[in-house]
């Protein structure tokens, strides 16, 4: 049995208490993983700062070269990380491999970011005296991300944390810490200094809530629910550090009665049920007008019928859950949904043992519902009718999340309202919820806090603005 270990200074540190940690497709251990205590963040910490002064002195084209060459690294290694990540978290191999894809486009775009530290120059009321901004590195940062996207969301985290010159202790997902202690591996053999990056294994509670707490963290990035990021919230605000939060959403889709069904509803499918629903910017809400609702709901049903159930690894349209408590959460949203007054408009109620769960369209939702407000991280889709564009616009803001939301109309006005009025960081119009590597990426409300990740405005959370006055 591959025992894993944690990744401080450098070296590989295997840990006396361990976890197994399981396959979603088969439900079996696959490795062996640390379990790892406050000491091991003191450990981490003690490293990150100690890399933190060279690494922030290195010249910015170095910083850009180190990344450029991780990003090769990956594509070297595109396979084998792709495959690693559906054995720890279950996803389609093709969707790994359009992870790896994705990560190596955002190392790009930040290996860029470190050659465009630029800061402003401002007149002096006083003769003689140049006064101009630069932005500096912020320090050491922690690093927690979700299990759900086990290459890009680490990627996404430390990429523009070195290019612009700080140093990183990341606390990867417990159900899938592989891909991390694989990627950092690379990161090394790119040529990163020992200790500039640390990952430290194990629980939210224990090694999470150590690294939020120490005082030797100069600001915390954190991706997962909204219930945990309230909390690092609150104690990053205690210590007066910068927190960058990307959190849930409950993202919905408009369908007007001028959309194009046949363009819609493919979109809407791919959007859903990618990663099995488990991603942050699923459309989990349809919004349908009431003119085409019964059309709709019987394509978005068919079209969820036809979907392959079966391993990742499989020529399949759905992989399994992450585990299968999360399959019963999901399966008890559904209960609680239809005893509610929601109907199924799928047929199919069969799906293979263990995480798996049959894709299910439920018609007749209404805002009130907990289906409609929850974030369910799974394959339902909930479908809520209304009589215009207006008030789709009120049941889409009837919700805490605020993250993605999409709408198809050939009206460009109805289009330009909904995209105007929708309360959310990101708006699609007329096809899926995915997003660009190189676009400012996050949400308001309950969906995020603090400078959006991806893109240039990176540089708002990983550097501090520090004016400089100059007397000849």
């Amino acid at each position: 049995m591959p025992v894993s270990a944690n990744r401080i200074g450098g070296r590989s540190v295997p840990h006396t208490r361990t976890a197994p940690l399981l396959d979603p497709a088969t439900l079996e251990v696959i490795a062996l993983v640390p379990r790892s205590t406050s000491s091991d963040v003191d450990d981490a910490v003690t490293a990150a700062r100690s890399a933190s002064a060279g690494w922030a002195a290195t010249a910015p084209q170095e910083r850009s070269r180190v990344l450029l060459r991780w990003a090769e690294l990956l594509l070297q290694h595109r396979e084998e990380l792709a495959a690693l990540a559906t054995s720890e978290m279950g996803k389609l191999l093709k969707e790994s491999r359009g992870e790896v894809d994705r990560a190596v486009s955002e190392i790009q775009f930040m290996s860029g970011e470190a050659l465009r530290l630029n800061g402003e120059t401002f007149p002096s009321a006083t003769p003689g005296t140049l006064i101009y901004t630069t932005r500096v590195p912020v320090g050491t940062v922690a690093a927690i991300t979700p299990w759900n996207f086990p290459i890009v969301a680490p990627v996404r985290k430390i990429a523009p944390a070195l290019a612009a010159g700080n140093t990183v202790i990341v606390k990867p997902a417990a159900e899938s810490p592989l891909s991390t202690l694989r990627l950092v591996d690379l990161l090394e053999e790119a040529g990163l200094p020992a200790g500039a990056v640390n990952v430290v294994c194990g629980s939210g509670s224990e090694v999470g809530a150590a690294l939020v707490a120490h005082p030797g963290i100069d600001a915390i990035t954190f991706t997962g629910s909204t219930q945990v990021g309230r909390t690092i919230a609150e104690a990053a605000g205690r210590r007066l550090v910068p927190a960058q939060l990307e959190l849930g959403g409950k993202n919905a889709v408009y369908v007007d009665i001028s959309g194009d069904l046949d363009r819609a509803v493919p979109e809407i499918v791919s959007a859903s049920i990618q990663a099995t629903g488990q991603r942050c910017t699923a459309i989990s809400r349809v919004i349908a007008h009431e003119a085409i609702a019964d059309e709709l709901v019987l394509r978005l049903a068919a079209a969820y019928d036809e979907l392959l159930i079966g391993s990742g690894r499989e020529a399949v349209d759905v992989g399994p859950l992450v585990s299968e408590k999360a399959r019963d959460d999901v399966a008890a949203h559904v209960k609680v949904a239809v005893e509610e007054g929601a109907r199924t408009a799928t047929f199919r109620r069969d799906a293979p043992e263990g995480a798996y769960l049959a894709p299910v369209v439920l018609d007749g939702v209404t805002p009130t519902m907990a289906i409609a407000r929850d974030e369910v991280f799974g394959p339902v889709l909930s479908v809520l009718r209304v009589a215009g564009h207006e008030e789709a616009i009120e049941v889409a803001n009837a919700s805490e999340y605020g993250l993605a939301a999409a709408a198809f109309a050939g009206d460009i006005r109805v289009a330009n309202e909904f995209a105007q009025n929708v309360r959310v960081g990101m708006i699609h119009i007329n096809h899926g919820t995915s997003s660009q590597a190189h676009v400012p990426f996050g949400g308001v409300g309950a969906s995020g806090l603090g400078p959006y990740s991806i893109g240039h405005s990176v540089q708002e959370f990983f550097t501090q603005v520090k004016a400089v006055y100059v007397k000849s």
